[in-house]
């Protein structure tokens, strides 16, 4: 070569003197999946806000929308549209301590609901664990039957109910061809037997429900761990207080609280029934926020605050049976 140069060879260049920020970076498999996965995820994440909210909103507007309405109107006062805002706020829920109906009523329906909850869950019980014998002939047409009550309109059934206790019903026509009685009784126009009537019609409708709950719980229990007890010497009631009700432990808190519930907010009965008579002696709560808020001279206001009042009771009490009922380690 010319001058005596040395000619450089730049098929030997190494690797460390090539500049590997030029060049391109080349994706894993693995990436490429994850980055699949989440955008899968993401759809269906997406996909079931779609329609969740809807649904939301919906029950949103329908019932806490309500709630909160109610407690707006609960601090004011006035008739009919006419409301203003109370003074003090709280003056329709110190109302509530100062009232002599609202207490009446509230005896009420404590006494339906310490008469009849309890006898109501013993008998669906009862009939469940009878009708759970696979021994039993007929099975279906006794569960019917006995569910059928519950499928019977309020309406329809109160009335046959004030037909059959009326003064000159047939309940009394019975007793007397008995000489039970020496004369008719006027069931719903004493404080006592109007009572009875509504707790009778009560049992007669509900019970039917309930038992299909126990049955269902009756259902999903291993049958071998009746045979098992039996095989051990355990009779029926052994059987029943010692396999049976720790099994449907989680049914019977479930059935307390709808019942509790149910009870507390009982309106048919006493409306279609009784009328709340006599002299508002069987009349419940939620029939006298009826009577508050649509009839005679409608007192919107105070009857929210009463709706709240059944609310709190009906929390307080919900949450006393979950946290009885709850034995959880």
């Amino acid at each position: 070569m010319p001058n005596g140069t040395v000619p450089t060879d730049t098929t030997n260049t190494t690797a460390e003197e090539i500049d590997m920020s030029t060049m391109p970076i080349m994706a894993s498999p693995t990436d490429s999946v994850r980055r699949r996965s989440f955008g899968l995820e993401k759809r269906q994440s997406l996909t079931g806000w779609v329609f969740l909210i809807p649904a939301a909103l919906l029950i949103a507007w329908m019932n806490f929308y309500p709630m909160v309405q109610a407690l707006i109107l609960s601090l004011h006062t006035g008739k009919g549209t006419v409301l203003h805002w109370a003074n003090p706020l709280w003056y329709n829920f110190a109302r509530l301590f100062q009232d002599p109906t609202f207490k009446i009523t509230i005896t009420n329906t404590f006494i339906y609901l310490i008469i009849q909850v309890p006898i109501m869950l013993v008998l669906a019980m009862i009939l469940a664990t009878i009708l759970n014998d696979r021994t039993l002939r007929f099975r279906g047409l006794w569960r019917t039957a006995i569910f059928l009550p519950c499928a019977v309109s309020l309406v329809s059934y109160a009335f046959v109910f004030r037909t059959l206790f009326a003064t000159n019903g047939a309940v009394s026509d019975a007793l007397m061809a008995l000489h039970i009685t020496q004369s008719p009784i006027n069931w719903l126009g004493n404080t006592g037997t109007a009572r009875m009537v509504i707790i009778l019609g009560l049992l007669w409708r509900w019970t039917g429900y309930n038992m299909v709950f126990f049955l269902a719980g009756l259902q999903n229990i291993d049958y071998s761990t009746f045979e098992a007890a039996k095989l051990d010497g355990a009779g029926p009631v052994k059987t029943f207080f010692f396999v049976t009700m720790p099994q449907l432990k989680p049914m019977i808190l479930l059935t307390a609280i709808m019942s509790t519930n149910g009870t507390l907010q009982l309106f048919d009965e006493s409306w279609n029934l009784t009328q709340g008579g006599p002299a508002n002696t069987s009349m419940t709560m939620s029939h006298y926020l009826y009577q508050l808020s649509f009839q005679n001279n409608p007192n919107i206001g105070y009857g929210s605050a009463v709706s709240y009042a059944i609310l709190i009771m009906v929390a307080i009490l919900a949450a006393i049976q979950m946290k009885v009922g709850d034995r959880r380690d």
